[in-house]
């Protein structure tokens, strides 16, 4: 950002008066394509969309994807085999994959790498807190028995293994060492906490994390994943607070996956790049969001942070009068900024002025000079007449007919 803009900006962000979160960069993980597919009203898009997502997150810079469950089913394979194949075309990105700590899911593990060619890395999962152990009749010791003997089986076909326990959010300490240690000592060179049912807040989040590097790591080459959903609305402050101990979080494009969803993944990119965190071109995300919105029917609302259709566009007219102000400057950066608090132009948008009931006459003037009309007192008036006795917004073809409207 421009340093002489900087100057007309005070960030309280850096203020420095309050204890300072210590949010970094990380390595992001996309599971768009697996946990984001479970969202109960999501539609699975075609082998093709999925390999074009892979793709455009590739550009954004993500470093892997979750690309579905070999477990599932036969079809489910084929395509991750497909998939983690497109993967060798990419510059960054690689592909893991989902499976329970059952047999089953294990040998479809090892069928996908083996047949792609691929060594995917594999993310073996299992519930770990008390509610839901009470609930599926579990014993520890079998659960261990189950770690162990799936951990031991990839690691032992030279597959990267991430240990992942569900609702790790809710469950005890001793539990938790127990299975990790377990999976570390089976060969696991990652380990996963996840939110499974958004009950974290940021301060759980970072006193689970700190006990994940405290009492489980301890030094020792093993990385930590984070893996948050949005139960309580907490998806992408807990990804961000997750950011300073963890070393991969977890996002899904448009928040998509189980009831609410997971972390949004392009919201998490933008915060991370306006932090100064990454510097990357981020225009991709219009393209990635869109395709996930009309393939996995999936609507993204209009007032969707950065992404929705009013993001920035206004027809108030305080608001309008100061983006005209700084257009008329010649400043597309001013226009930007001065009345939004993430420049449109680091996704590849622009602000966008339109006429409503809202709307003062510097909306009506900037509208018609920008489309070649000349703002006469009769035409001005004659728009202005339109916008006050409609409900909403004038749409383009309605503004254009006040304009040519014949003069009294």
């Amino acid at each position: 950002m421009s340093s002489d803009l900087d100057r007309l900006v005070y960030d309280w962000n850096r203020d420095g008066r309050a204890q300072k979160a210590g949010y970094r960069m990380v390595e992001l993980d996309d599971e768009t394509l697996r946990d984001g597919l479970q969202g109960p009203s999501v539609r699975n898009p075609s082998t093709a969309v999925k390999k074009r997502l892979l793709h455009l997150m590739d550009a954004l810079g993500i470093d892997s994807a979750d690309i579905g469950l070999p477990g599932a089913s036969d079809r489910a394979r084929a395509e991750i085999v497909e998939l983690a194949r497109e993967t060798t075309k990419l510059s960054k990105l690689r592909p893991n994959q989902a499976i329970r700590t059952h047999p089953t899911d294990v040998r479809g593990a090892i069928r996908a790498a083996v047949e792609s060619g691929v060594p995917i890395e594999t993310c073996a999962f299992i519930g770990s807190s008390p509610i839901r152990r009470y609930a599926e009749d579990w014993s520890l010791d079998a659960m261990l028995q189950n770690v162990e003997d799936s951990v031991t089986a990839l690691a032992q076909e030279g597959l990267p293994v991430m240990f992942v326990t569900e609702d790790t959010t809710r469950a005890d300490p001793a539990t938790l060492v127990a299975l990790y240690e377990t999976a570390i000592a089976c060969g696991a060179k990652r380990i996963c906490f996840s939110d499974t049912v958004g009950h974290a807040t940021p301060d759980g989040v970072r006193n689970l994390l700190k006990f994940a590097r405290d009492d489980i790591v301890r030094g020792r080459d093993v990385k930590v994943d984070f893996h948050g959903h949005n139960d309580r609305g907490l998806g992408l402050v807990n990804a961000l607070a997750a950011t300073e101990l963890a070393d991969r979080v977890h996002g899904c494009a448009l928040g998509i996956g189980e009831r609410v969803g997971n972390s949004p993944m392009d919201q998490l990119l933008v915060n991370l790049y306006l932090w100064g965190f990454i510097d990357r071109d981020l225009s991709p995300l219009v393209e990635y969001v869109q395709l996930v919105s009309r393939e996995c029917g999936v609507e993204i609302p209009p007032s969707y942070p950065m992404l929705g259709s009013d993001a920035f566009r206004t027809a108030t007219g305080v608001h309008a009068a100061a983006v005209v102000k700084a257009f008329r400057k010649n400043d597309r950066a001013l226009a930007d900024r001065v009345y939004s608090g993430v420049p449109a132009s680091v996704i590849g948008r622009e602000q966008l002025i339109e006429i409503g009931p809202m709307s003062g006459e510097s909306n009506v003037v900037f509208w018609l000079e920008q489309r070649g009309y000349e703002p006469t007192r009769e035409r001005v008036d004659r728009v202005m007449a339109a916008a006050k006795a409609s409900d909403r917004l004038l749409t383009e073809d309605e503004v254009r007919a006040a304009a040519e409207a014949p003069s009294d």
